[in-house]
């Protein structure tokens, strides 16, 4: 532990900036950051980068600025949302210093989670499928590193990871990173044959090593007494994750130029395709739907479940279903009211079964009700039906559902995200209330779906593919048109920033009406309606990958770097500082705070345990209404040889909250460092993260 300060010169400036200057400070930084990129997008689209990203996330802007694609459209609902769950992708990345960024499902710790990563695989794809839209591929390919070399991918549950990482190469045509861990898919691929029945040819899982606990399976194996564990079952989700990785495996390998497991894999997925349309599909529900392996008192082996739920619509999303008139029946369940279609959402189980939305567990802590899939409408599986239905009007002929549906049931998804006004995405909802079912602690801007691929890939119709033709084709429907306009802007695709805008009468952007389709400011397409367009587009090589490393994160929490304070010592809230996450939501609380202490000035410091080469720090500061404020002045000191020193020529930002405030200085070496703080009058200071490079 670094010795207790002496007493501290004065923080400069005295009295410090007022509270109204320290956030007209902030605001001209973050539009000095963001003047960077704003000829880039003003050359490729009609949205303004600075004002769009300054008025969606304010003092953290900076890190969406040149990162993610905008987006706009004439659907606020579905617009806000965009942005919102942009944000939850921010607050759910952890850097783990060495081992890079991961992405997290929850924000606070929960028992079932990887230890002590706090990484769970079954939203991984998920994960994957938004990440790969940002510029910065360093969150993606670190992500895809750790599942594969850092043993993130621990079968703790059934996934597409394979699937989702090819899907990502297909965005990006980083061919080295694609192929890095071909050997290890093929590893994990085969662990997975001791839940495959090679009588049956199919794999069969139990619902909660699925994810999907207390669904029909489960329960009636119970008798109806319970349904978190057993219900062993040949289930559409396994078995389309599976057909995914060997489908992705085939393609990595011809890429690898290894013919022989490509003709292999891609055997393997047209068996499993076979006996998953033959033995799946339930003639008299007109679904796909499981069947058991167990067999008991309750239920028998082989038997189908009685019921449909929204796992069936999975041989969709990953494009096995047979392009026929049969199995698209399937889709009018989910738009009917009485079967899967919720007014508010998507149920998982349709109101028929007995034991719909009967609640069988509670949370032993707080008495509330606990997650079950036994109809709620959930975001995980809503994700997975919208992907699986964008498939279906963009790859198969039919004429069940159309662009309309896929519109309608994406703003009903959007608009689950919000409760009274404000903007929070939770477990899972009453399909017909849209109000959470759930809502425990844990249960805050949950990142166990996705959002923004189903704009990018769905709405606006990017289609990523592996030659050179840049395809798009938007789900809306063009007579009448289903929006009046929307604009994609600066999606990175093969090495090119594509923008895709559509203006219904060409009185929103004034380029004329129709669909536009650019690429790094030029116009390769346009078409004076919606429809589907194409475009020659020779791929570029990937942009290289810049990993800066943060010498100052701690993991485990009882090792180096250790962090003190002068006041509110509480080794966890000390943690919370150092432990590579950064989120600005106030509903969740995170970081070490000085509530509570009536010194002056309070510090708090990192020891590194041995003298470290250091030359820079990322300060993020909470902020809100009432409690919490950015310190109103502040300085960073370096231990060398027992004193507290300021290193030479620091350079200083303006202290800013819920976002970053950066300094630098020339390079020193110290064996510890601390920020020593100024509260702002009557706010308290909360310090979310301390990165020091």
């Amino acid at each position: 532990m670094p010795p207790t300060p002496q007493p501290v010169k004065s923080l400069a400036p005295e009295p410090g900036p007022s509270i109204s200057r320290r956030i007209a400070l902030a605001l001209c930084a973050v539009v000095t950051h963001l003047s960077a990129h704003s000829a880039s997008a003003a050359a490729s689209g009609p949205l303004d980068e600075r004002a769009i990203l300054a008025d969606r996330f304010g003092a953290d802007a900076p890190w969406y600025a040149g990162n993610i694609p905008l987006f706009e459209a004439s659907d606020r609902t579905i617009e806000e949302v965009y942005y919102y769950r942009w944000k939850v992708f921010r607050a759910h990345q952890r850097d783990l210093g060495p081992d890079g960024y991961i992405t997290t499902e929850f924000l606070d710790d929960v028992s079932w989670q990887r230890q002590p990563f706090a990484s769970l695989n079954d939203a991984t794809a998920f994960h994957i499928h938004e990440g790969r839209w940002l510029r910065d591929r360093r969150y993606v390919h670190d992500y895809i590193d750790f599942m594969y070399d850092g043993g993130g991918n621990d079968r703790h549950f059934s996934e597409p990871i394979a699937a989702a990482v090819y899907d990502n190469f297909l965005v990006d045509l980083d061919r080295p990173a694609a192929l890095r861990h071909l050997d290890a898919m093929k590893h994990v691929y085969r662990l997975w044959d001791d839940h495959f029945d090679f009588d049956k040819g199919l794999y069969w899982i139990e619902p909660l090593a699925d994810a999907t606990e207390y669904t029909i399976a489960s329960i009636d194996a119970s008798g109806g007494k319970d349904g978190f564990t057993g219900g062993q079952a040949f289930r559409p989700s396994i078995n389309g994750y599976m057909y995914a990785n060997a489908r992705a495996i085939a393609r990595l390998s011809a890429l690898a130029g290894d013919e022989k497991d490509a003709g292999m894999f891609d055997a393997r997925a047209d068996a499993l395709r076979g006996r998953v349309v033959d033995s799946l599909w339930n003639d008299k529900l007109g679904h796909f739907v499981d069947r058991y392996k167990v067999d008991n008192a309750f239920v028998h082996y082989w038997g189908p479940i009685r019921g449909r739920e929204l796992v069936g619509y999975l041989p969709w999303t990953f494009e096995l279903a047979p392009d026929d008139a049969t199995r698209a029946a399937a889709w009018a369940h989910l738009l009917s009211p009485a079967e899967l279609g919720g007014k508010a959402g998507p149920r998982t189980v349709e109101p028929s079964y007995p034991n719909y939305l009967r609640q069988f567990r509670y949370d032993w802590q707080t008495g509330l009700r606990e997650c079950q899939w036994n109809g709620p409408s959930w975001p995980f599986q809503t994700t997975q039906a919208l992907t699986g239905l964008a498939n279906l009007l963009h790859d198969y002929h039919q004429s069940v559902v159309g662009r309309a549906d896929y519109l309608r049931l994406l703003h009903q998804y959007a608009a689950l995200h919000f409760q009274d006004g404000r903007l929070d995405l939770e477990e899972d909802y009453d399909p017909d209330t849209g109000r959470p079912i759930v809502g425990l602690p844990r249960s805050h801007h949950y990142n166990h779906s996705g959002f923004a691929d189903l704009i990018i890939t769905g709405l606006a119709g990017l289609h990523p593919r592996a030659d050179d033709v840049l395809e798009v084709d938007p789900l809306v429907p063009a007579d009448p048109p289903g929006a009046a306009y929307f604009a994609l802007q600066d999606a990175p695709y093969h090495g090119h920033l594509v923008t895709i805008v559509f203006d219904a009468t060409g009185a929103r952007y004034h380029r004329g009406p129709g669909l536009f389709l650019y690429a790094d400011g030029r116009l390769l397409a346009h078409a004076d309606r919606l429809s589907h367009l194409t475009a020659h587009l020779p791929s570029r090589p990937a942009a290289p990958i810049i990993r800066r490393l943060d010498l100052a994160m701690n993991l485990v929490g009882d090792d180096y770097p250790r962090p003190s304070a002068s006041t509110n010592n509480d080794p966890a809230s000390l943690h919370q500082s150092l432990d590579g996450r950064v989120w600005f939501f106030s509903d969740v609380a995170n970081g070490w705070t000085t509530a509570g202490s009536t010194a002056v000035e309070n510090w708090f410091a990192v020891d590194f345990g041995r003298p470290t080469a250091i030359s820079a720090a990322e300060l993020y500061f909470g902020g809100d209404a009432r409690a919490f404020a950015a310190p109103g002045a502040y300085r960073i000191e370096v231990l060398r040889n027992g004193r507290w020193v300021e290193p030479r020529q620091v350079s200083y930002s303006p202290a800013v909250e819920n976002g970053a405030t950066n300094l630098q200085w020339v390079q020193t070496v110290a064996s510890a460092i601390r920020v020593v703080m100024k509260s702002a009058p009557g706010r308290a200071v909360r310090l979310v993260e301390f990165k020091v490079f």
